[in-house]
């Protein structure tokens, strides 16, 4: 008996996408550093040729054998269908757009299939230094083929910390001691190096969306670390407005000791 859509396992998802990613990866190579086409859209955010060729690659790649999913992506017109449906591709071509088109080599290939609100498969794929996360919800997390975790302890003092450059610095006048790394262009491999644990904790400011977020949330996650809103809350995807406020990564322990600063002074976190 053939295998619906609503059946395929999330490990034959999970190799789909990986092979995807790397296709994209490929794709973009092809157009980094090179004189390219680019504009601006709504909120000053920038947009080139290549987040159109590859958006269309993923979508090709990714709804052939499920044209019965739901598809969310940065530079795709938004289909409200999804809304009713479990399962979901959501995708950001290139996450760090602006790095990109600076000929920055931060900027990756984000990916991630949503059941129910959350991830399920992930992929992130930083064509540059050829770096591919992959996580499989239940499975772990995993870089280049190894096992990946989140750093286990819970201090601060000496703690590696990327995130927006103001965060960083009112964080920095509550906790001295902490190293602030610099800025990484791509939200998804800020935060997929804290599941690898090359770093300890990183901050999204306010009105990051669906596609930055849903791919390492589930890495972040699989790697035995924690990713929530100021408030606690765990990330819901595939919602009507898909916009997110300021959030906090980091292994589980740690995750705990910067919430208990939160929760004393959340004035300096707002």
């Amino acid at each position: 008996m053939p295998v619906t859509e609503a059946e395929i396992p999330l490990t034959d998802l999970a190799d789909r996408l990986a092979r995807a990613v790397r296709r994209a990866g490929a794709l973009a190579l092809e157009k980094f550093g090179s004189p390219i086409r680019k504009w601006t859209k709504g909120g000053n955010s920038p947009v080139c040729e290549a987040d159109i060729e590859i958006d269309l690659l993923l979508r090709d790649e990714l709804m052939r054998e499920t044209p019965r999913y739901g598809w969310l992506s940065e530079e795709s017109s938004d289909d409200a269908r999804r809304l009713a449906i479990r399962r979901v591709w959501i995708v950001d071509p290139i996450d760090g757009t602006r790095g990109f088109i600076d000929g920055e080599p931060d900027w990756t290939i984000s990916a991630a299939l949503v059941e129910d609100g959350r991830p399920a498969v992930a992929a992130l794929f930083a064509p540059v230094s050829d770096e591919l996360f992959l996580a499989t919800k239940g499975q772990g997390a995993s870089h280049n083929g190894l096992a990946i975790r989140s750093d286990p302890g819970d201090r601060l003092d000496g703690a590696r910390l990327a995130g927006p450059k103001r965060r960083l610095e009112r964080f920095a006048a509550i906790v001295p001691g902490i190293t602030m790394v610099p800025k990484i262009h791509s939200l998804a491999l800020r935060l997929a190096r804290v599941a690898a644990g090359t770093l300890d904790a990183a901050f999204a400011g306010p009105n990051s969306h669906d596609w930055d977020l849903a791919a390492a949330d589930l890495l972040v996650h699989e790697a035995g670390g924690v990713l929530t809103s100021l408030a606690g809350d765990t990330p819901v995807y595939n919602r009507p407005d898909p916009v997110h406020g300021a959030l906090i990564a980091a292994g589980a322990a740690r995750h705990a000791t910067i919430m208990g600063l939160v929760r004393e002074r959340m004035a300096d976190f707002a």
